[in-house]
C-alpha cells in the first residue's frame, strides 16, 4: 500500500513547482501526467556529475528508476545536475521533488549528502536515499552503499591474467575515498594473481568539481598516458570520463574494464566493446530499486543497506565472449570469489 503522504499537490503548485525543478536542473520526465492516474507519484532521483547518459554510474540508477515505473505503474521523476552547484540547489532540487509527492526521493552519489540530511529534516514522511555515502543518518534516510573494492579485486585477478606486458593502468576520476576503495581492491587483486605485474594509477582531479567524472578527454588523455608506458589493460573508475578511457583502449588495442554498469551492452559505446574485458559492476540499479519496493510495500528501508559480493550486488559482467569463455580466467576469478566470500581473502578499502 502506498501511503497518504505520497497524495500530490495539483493545479498552480505542481506547474510553480516545475518552474523550480527546471531550475535547479531540468526533469526528463514529465509532472503533468500524474493528473490522469489520480496525482500517483513515485521514485524520483536527482543526478550526480554527469547526468543521464554517462554509460555508468546514473545510467544505473535510472535502469533502477525504470523497472519502478514499469512494475508500479506510476509517475517518477529523474533530475539533472547543474554546472556549479551548491549544497543548496542539491537540497532544493530535493525538496521540490518531495513536495510534489514523489516518495522516495534518492539522491545519487555522496555529494548529495548535506541535501539528502536537510530535505529528509523538512519531510520526515518521506523516505530519502542517497547512494554512496554511509553518514546520513536518520529515520526516513537509507544509505545506499556497496563493497566496490571486492569487484575491483576481481578485475585486479582479470587485469593480471589478461596482461602481456605485466603493466595495467588504473584510472580514478577524483582522488576521494570512494575511489580508493576501486584502485586499493584492484591493486591487491593484481598483486596476489601475478607479483610481477606493475599497477600505474592515476587520478584526474582532486575534486568533483574540476570534472574528474564528467570529462572524457581527461580519461582519455590519462589512459593513453598509461598505455604509452606499456599498460595493456586499463581499468576506470571515473564516471563519464570512462568514456574516454575506453576510446583510448579501443584506438590502441588493448583491453578496457569498465565500471557500475556492463558497459560492454551500452549502446553508446557499442564501436569499443570489442576492447571492453569486462565491468566491474555495483547493482545501482537493484538499490533503486529496492528502496522503491520498500517503500510501496509499506516498509520502507532505512539506515544503510550495502550491497557486495556475497548479496550479488558487486561483481563483474560476463558479457564479452573473450572473458566469459576464458576458462582459466575465469576459475582464477570463481576462486578469488568464493575465499573473498569466505572471509579467507580480506579486501582492502584504502
Amino acid at each position: 500500500m502506498r501511503r497518504i503522504s505520497r497524495i500530490t499537490v495539483a493545479g498552480a503548485a505542481t506547474a510553480s513547482l516545475a518552474l523550480a525543478l527546471s531550475a535547479c536542473g531540468g526533469t526528463s520526465t514529465s509532472a503533468s501526467s500524474s493528473e490522469s492516474k489520480g496525482g500517483n507519484k513515485g521514485l524520483a532521483i536527482a543526478y550526480d556529475v554527469g547526468g543521464k547518459g554517462d554509460q555508468s554510474f546514473n545510467d544505473a540508477a535510472y535502469a533502477g528508476l525504470e523497472q519502478a515505473k514499469k512494475e508500479f505503474q506510476y509517475d517518477t521523476a529523474d533530475v539533472e545536475p547543474t554546472e556549479g552547484e551548491t549544497d543548496a540547489d542539491k537540497e532544493q532540487r530535493l525538496v521540490s521533488l518531495a513536495k510534489q509527492g514523489y516518495d522516495p526521493v534518492i539522491g545519487v552519489g555522496y555529494a548529495y549528502a548535506t541535501a539528502v540530511k536537510g530535505a529528509a529534516e523538512k519531510f520526515p514522511d518521506t523516505t530519502f536515499g542517497i547512494v554512496d555515502d554511509s553518514t546520513v543518518e536518520s529515520k526516513n534516510v537509507a544509505d545506499l552503499v556497496f563493497s566496490e573494492e571486492e569487484a575491483s579485486y576481481l578485475a585486479g585477478v582479470a587485469a593480471a591474467k589478461s596482461t602481456k606486458t605485466n603493466t595495467v593502468g588504473f584510472v580514478g576520476g577524483v582522488d576521494i575515498p570512494l575511489i580508493h576503495k576501486f584502485q586499493a581492491g584492484y591493486e591487491q587483486g593484481v598483486k596476489d594473481t601475478n607479483p610481477k605485474v606493475k599497477v600505474l594509477s592515476q587520478y584526474l582531479t582532486q575534486t568533483a568539481e574540476e570534472g574528474g567524472f564528467a570529462s572524457p578527454d581527461k580519461g582519455k588523455s590519462a589512459a593513453e598516458g598509461q598505455i604509452e608506458k606499456k599498460a595493456d589493460v586499463v581499468y576506470a573508475a571515473a564516471g563519464l570520463s570512462g568514456q574516454g578511457v575506453i576510446e583510448a583502449a579501443a584506438a590502441n588495442k588493448v583491453w578496457a574494464i569498465g565500471v557500475d554498469s556492463d558497459q560492454y551492452k551500452q549502446e553508446a559505446l557499442a564501436k569499443y566493446k570489442d576492447f571492453i574485458l569486462t565491468s566491474a559492476m555495483k547493482d545501482v540499479a537493484k538499490a533503486v530499486y529496492n528502496l522503491a519496493q520498500s517503500v510501496e510495500d509499506g516498509k520502507p528501508g532505512t539506515g544503510i543497506v550495502r550491497g557486495d559480493l556475497k548479496t550479488g550486488e558487486v561483481g563483474l559482467s560476463n558479457s564479452n565472449p573473450k572473458f566469459a569463455d576464458n576458462t582459466e580466467l575465469q576459475d582464477a576469478i570463481k576462486t578469488a570469489k568464493e575465499k573473498i566470500i569466505s572471509g579467507e581473502i580480506k579486501v582492502k578499502s584504502s
